[in-house]
């Protein structure tokens, strides 16, 4: 089992930048791909960014490509979404994920969700 805690939201401007953290504990001796995903109010989920275990990979969805940047310390157990230029599109909770990749990082099962953290971008 997987826990994890998001943390790093908040309420920022248009064009400003926010850090998103999201801790793991359990069974963490585990190589798990981590993923970000974010839903919207009135909208379906939708996959944002992810990372292989050892951090080499990374995936983005189109909307975020050179704005976003995922990243791990895996001795610290956290993934990291840094989000800049953001827009008020961006504005929903963002929530990470461990799983298992299958092939590419675009395959990768979700096993443990975290609760969510709220980004708020105004304009």
């Amino acid at each position: 089992q997987v826990h994890l805690v998001e943390s790093g939201g908040g309420l920022v401007q248009a064009g400003g930048s926010l850090r998103l953290s999201c801790t793991a504990s359990g069974r963490t001796d585990r190589n798990y791909a981590m993923g970000w995903f974010r839903q919207a109010p009135g909208k379906e989920r939708e996959f944002v960014a992810a990372i292989s275990w050892s951090g080499a990979d990374t995936y983005y969805a189109d909307s975020v490509k050179g704005r976003f940047t995922i990243s791990r310390d895996n001795a610290k157990n956290t993934v990291y979404l840094q989000m800049n230029s953001l827009k008020t599109e961006d504005t929903a909770v963002y929530t990470c994920a461990a799983g298992v990749v299958f092939s590419t990082l675009a395959t990768t099962r979700y096993l443990y969700w975290g609760q969510g953290t709220q980004v708020t971008v105004s304009s």
